[in-house]
């Protein structure tokens, strides 16, 4: 979090803000996204089911109500209390990002950006739209290989 509030503070950003982590690959669009960040009024996350629960524990889990709502959510939980995983894409409204110097001074982990999601969810409403498609993890070269032999970009129309 120690990051984007320094490029925040640099660029001087007083707008909404989409955060993206840059070792994923996307197979959709971001512009879905964006739309129903912008339709709920509120910052969002993307989540997706995810069955495995070795996996859960290495990602921010959430819990949502039935209007999408974040309830609940945990960075690396050691007993996940949802198949939710979070992935890194992060749309905050500029009323969030002001508050991220609020968030760091409570303590919310400033290593993950789930943190700052986490502790902001508690503190004003956050929606979880469901990920359209797929994301591919390009962060070690073990998966980058693997996104090099799989991955087939969608077909624009």
């Amino acid at each position: 979090m120690v990051d984007i509030k320094y490029a925040v503070d640099a660029l001087s950003v007083s707008d909404d803000l989409l955060v993206i982590a840059g070792d994923n690959l996307l197979d959709f669009s971001l512009k879905g996204f964006v739309s129903y960040a912008q339709e709920k009024g509120t910052s969002c996350v993307m989540r997706y089911y995810e069955p495995d629960e070795k996996r859960l524990r290495r990602c921010g889990i959430l819990c949502t109500d039935d209007k999408d709502r974040i309830v609940d959510m945990e960075e690396k939980p050691a007993s996940p209390k949802s198949h939710w995983a979070c992935p890194p894409f992060y749309y905050y409204t500029k009323e969030a990002v002001a508050l991220l110097p609020e968030g760091i001074a409570a303590g919310c982990g400033t290593d993950a950006p789930g943190s700052f999601i986490a502790w902001l969810s508690a503190h004003t409403p956050v929606h979880a739209m469901e990920m359209p498609g797929r994301r591919y993890d390009i962060g070690t070269l073990e998966s980058y290989h693997e996104v090099q032999r799989t991955f087939r970009p969608p077909v624009r129309k």
